[in-house]
C-alpha cells in the first residue's frame, strides 16, 4: 500500500509482506508495472457486493463504492473486507479524523478497555483540544459509545481497522482519513446550542442506561446504532443534528470526491479513472448521496462563529451553574472524574474570575 503525501489525511502501510511476489532482477519501473497489472487482474469488473454498498460515480468516470456500516457489527467488518478484495481500490477513505486515528493501531482488547475507562487524563485532553465546554460535552458523548461498548463487550471501529488491514494488501492503495476534525465538530455543536439546551443534553447523556443486545446492532444495519442512539437523544436539537450529522455528510462527500480524482497509471503516468472504497456509518450514506452532485462550501462548515455580546453576558452570569451541572454529569459518567475536574487549576481560576467583579 502506498502512503499518500497529499494534503488529505492518510495513514501509511503496515503489511509490506502482503504484496504479491514478482521476479527478481526487475528495475523499479518494471516492478511497479508488474504490481499494477497484478492489481488490475484482481479487480472485478462487475463485483457481487453486499447490500450495504452504494455505487457512486464522478464525471471523469471514477467509481466510489460506499460501504454503510454499523460501528459495532461483525458483519460490517465482513462487508468492508469483501468490497476491498473485490474492487482492489486506488484509495480507501474511512470516517475517522487524525484525532481518532489511534483506534486503527490498537488491538480489540485495548480499545475495549479504553472505551470503558473515562478518566481524568481523557477529560484534560478533551478540554485541551476542544476548550472547556466542548471538551466536557465530548466526554459526555463518549459515554454513549462507552455505554454501547459495555453492553455489547465489543469495541467500536472494527470496520475501520478491517479497512486499514485490507488496504495494506492492495498494491498502490492509499488510505485517507475522511472525517472532519473532532474539535471543529464539537466547537460548532456547542456554539449552536443555548445554555439551556446544553444543560438538557448533558442531563440526558448523563443518565443514558437502556440495555442493548447484539441483535439490536444487526437490526440497525439500515441506520448505524451509534448514529441512531445519538439521533434519538438530539432529535429535539435540530442545530446539534445539523453540526454532528448533516455537516459531516458534506465533509465526507468532499473528501470522497477528492479521493476519486484520476490517478496516474504506469508506465507513462496516463490519467485513468480511480476506484475508491468509502467506509462510513450507515447514517451518513443518505446525506452523501444527496450531496454527491452538489456544489459544496467546505470553508463554511470548518469555521466557528464568535459568540455574540448577549451570549457572552448570559454565559458569564450562568457559567457557575453550568459548571456545577456538567461537573455532576461527569461525576455520574465516570465515577469521580467530576470531583477531579473541579480541582483542576483552570476550573478553580474560572470560579475565581466569576467571584471577582471586573474593574
Amino acid at each position: 500500500m502506498e502512503q499518500d503525501n497529499s494534503e488529505d489525511d492518510s495513514v501509511g502501510p503496515t503489511e509490506d509482506d502482503a504484496q504479491p511476489p514478482f521476479p527478481l532482477g526487475l528495475s523499479d519501473s518494471e516492478a511497479v508495472e508488474v504490481l499494477w497489472q497484478v492489481r488490475t487482474q484482481r479487480r472485478q469488473a462487475e463485483p457481487d457486493l453486499p447490500d450495504t454498498v452504494t455505487r457512486l460515480t464522478t464525471p471523469e468516470g471514477s467509481i466510489v463504492y460506499l460501504v454503510g456500516t454499523a460501528h459495532f457489527s461483525d458483519s460490517s467488518k465482513n462487508d468492508v473486507a469483501t468490497t476491498i478484495r473485490a474492487v482492489q481500490p486506488d484509495v480507501v477513505v474511512v470516517e475517522l479524523c487524525q484525532y481518532r486515528v489511534s483506534m486503527l493501531k490498537m488491538d480489540e482488547k485495548t480499545l475495549l478497555k479504553e472505551a470503558k475507562d473515562i478518566n481524568l487524563e481523557k477529560v484534560q485532553q478533551a478540554i485541551k483540544q476542544n476548550g472547556v465546554m466542548s471538551g466536557l460535552m465530548q466526554i459526555l458523548l463518549l459515554k454513549v459509545s462507552a455505554h454501547i461498548t459495555e453492553q455489547l463487550g465489543m469495541a467500536p471501529g472494527g470496520e475501520f481497522r478491517e479497512a486499514f488491514k485490507e488496504a495494506g494488501k492492495v498494491p498502490f492503495c492509499k488510505f485517507h482519513l475522511g472525517d472532519r476534525p473532532i474539535p471543529v465538530t464539537f466547537k460548532r455543536a456547542i456554539a449552536a446550542l443555548s445554555l439551556w439546551q446544553k444543560a438538557r443534553l448533558a442531563w440526558g447523556l448523563c443518565f443514558l442506561s437502556d440495555p442493548i443486545s447484539k441483535e439490536d446492532v444487526e437490526k440497525c444495519k439500515q441506520k448505524d446504532l451509534l448514529e441512531q442512539t445519538m439521533s434519538e437523544m438530539i432529535g429535539e436539537f435540530p442545530a446539534l443534528h445539523r453540526t454532528i450529522v448533516a455537516e459531516r455528510d458534506i465533509y465526507l462527500t468532499h473528501t470522497l470526491r477528492q479521493a476519486a480524482r484520476c490517478v496516474e497509471a504506469p508506465p507513462n503516468a496516463e490519467k485513468v479513472a480511480a476506484v475508491v472504497v468509502g467506509v462510513v456509518g450507515m447514517g451518513h450514506v443518505p446525506g452523501i448521496e444527496k450531496n454527491w452532485d452538489k456544489e459544496l462550501n467546505i470553508h463554511e462548515i470548518m469555521s466557528v462563529a464568535p459568540p455574540s455580546r448577549l451570549g457572552w453576558v448570559v454565559r458569564n452570569v450562568l457559567k457557575g451553574a453550568m459548571w456545577g451541572l456538567l461537573g455532576y454529569a461527569c461525576f455520574r459518567a465516570s465515577k469521580g472524574v467530576g470531583k477531579a475536574l473541579l480541582s483542576l487549576p483552570t476550573v478553580q481560576s474560572l470560579f475565581e474570575n466569576i467571584r471577582t467583579p471586573s474593574i
